[in-house]
């Protein structure tokens, strides 16, 4: 049976493991950490997978890796791609394949759809980071160390998803009748990605020989503005079209409100994001395995995940956007 190993236990790790799950696949989870909340039969190793060593003696006999980890938000261009190298390092002393999960942020600054060759463009540390890390793994495949595969997606929403630009600042605050909070100008359209179609895309890269060696846009809902989206969730919610306007904030404003936020200041190194059309094209991931997955409806991807904040009750977001913005009603 093929051992499928995951490293981290956040949204992305949870989609991935849920998918195998549901198979009855032999799966084990890597974590820094204990506290972690595991289906029945998947096992849990503790590691530090930036120690090389570490990661080498946590990824044994592993057939498949899926790196779903990421260091501290801010600490992103000093940690990534350390990591990424034990990583690598660990993946080939266990002879596996790797599987890495990854967001868009090396393209840096685009006008235009966002497809797979585009450079890596990124002129923040963050964008940066990510594309170092991205060659690392792609440099190790061509010299024939590993074999390896990316998965790149925009921004997450789904079941378990709190720490997003539509987390709770929208899906909870819709669940609770509060004001949905937005970056950017919310008439844009914008690609989200939903994680458990995130999950579903990255263990189907895993099984085909014929992804290896390239990045792939996991497959989207529908692209729809922020404004069409935040509609959506409230519809959902049953409270549309009665309820407060769409506060949303700038790059100019996310920078003032760095001074008093250091999560702030991190929004704004990526606000272009936001700021301008942001819309993935997924069709190279559709051409080729459109036959063995297709992305969740738009509204059914909302539904499942407004239904995860109502029993949860995740509390609305506590940052505070500067409000020198409002926009209109959805």
């Amino acid at each position: 049976m093929t051992t499928h190993l995951v490293i981290g236990a956040g949204p992305v790790g949870q989609a991935v493991v849920e998918h195998l799950h549901s198979r009855g696949e032999h799966i084990v989870v890597v974590t820094r950490h204990d506290d972690v909340s595991l289906p029945d039969g998947v096992e849990h190793r503790r590691a530090n997978v930036s120690d090389p060593d570490a990661a080498a003696d946590a990824f044994d006999g592993a057939d498949v890796v899926y790196q779903c980890a990421q260091p501290p938000y801010d600490r992103w261009p000093e940690l990534f791609p350390p990591m990424t190298r034990a990583i690598i390092a660990g993946v080939e002393a266990a002879d596996a394949r790797l599987v890495v999960a990854e967001n868009l942020y090396m393209y840096g600054p685009v006008d235009v759809r966002l497809t797979e060759d585009l450079p890596y463009a990124a002129r923040d540390p963050k964008g940066k980071a990510r594309a170092e890390c991205a060659e690392l793994v792609f440099d190790a495949h061509e010299a024939g160390r590993i074999e390896a595969t990316i998965g790149r997606a925009s921004d997450f929403f789904g079941p378990g998803v709190r720490e997003s630009v539509v987390g709770e600042m929208v899906f909870s605050a819709a669940a609770q009748g509060k004001r949905a909070r937005v970056l950017g100008d919310p008439a844009l359209p914008h690609t989200y990605t939903y994680v458990p179609d995130f999950g579903r895309a990255l263990v189907l890269l895993g099984e085909r020989d014929d992804a290896l060696g390239e990045a792939w846009h996991v497959p989207n809902p529908e692209t729809v503005s922020t404004r069409r989206f935040v509609y959506l969730v409230y519809d959902a919610a049953g409270i549309f079209p009665d309820y407060p306007r769409i506060i949303s904030a700038s790059g100019w404003l996310l920078s003032v409100g760095g001074i008093v936020s250091d999560e702030l200041e991190e929004l704004a190194e990526i606000s272009y994001i936001y700021e301008n059309p942001y819309v993935v094209d997924d069709s190279k991931f559709t051409r080729a395995f459109g036959d063995a997955m297709t992305a969740t409806p738009l509204e059914e991807a909302i539904e499942t995940t407004l239904d995860w904040y109502r029993e949860h009750g995740i509390p609305a977001a506590p940052i505070e956007i500067p409000t020198g913005e409002e926009g209109e009603s959805a």
